[in-house]
């Protein structure tokens, strides 16, 4: 029989849960976004010569990394995070598989 799991994040409100569930799922976005530019935009213009994939997908990485800030500046403000967890999330959005790495810590120090 099933059992109701409790929650991952039980110190935080459901405003604060819905304002970290957000930066994660922008923080996947951004990160993935980032990842394609990377993995299969760059090959593709500097390997074959075209460039469109670089142009559409470069913008749509654009727009996600700003709005990413932007949740992370929301996120920061509704939730009370370590000192450390800003100047991380910014630094971790321009690393392949940052957004993935700081989600994963910021929820383990969360919890404690």
């Amino acid at each position: 029989m099933l059992q109701a799991q409790p929650s991952t994040l039980p110190t935080l409100t459901k405003g604060q849960n819905s304002a970290l569930k957000n930066l994660t799922i922008m923080g996947y976005l951004e990160g993935t976004s980032f990842l394609l530019l990377l993995g299969i935009a760059m090959p593709l213009k500097y390997m074959l010569g075209i460039p469109e994939a670089v142009k559409y997908i470069g913008m749509a990485h654009g727009a996600l990394f700003i709005a990413y800030i932007l949740m992370l500046l929301i996120a920061t403000s509704k939730i009370k995070m370590p000192l450390w967890a800003m100047p991380a999330g910014v630094l971790g959005s321009f690393l392949p598989f940052g957004p993935f790495i700081f989600d994963h810590l910021l929820k383990k120090r969360l919890r404690k």
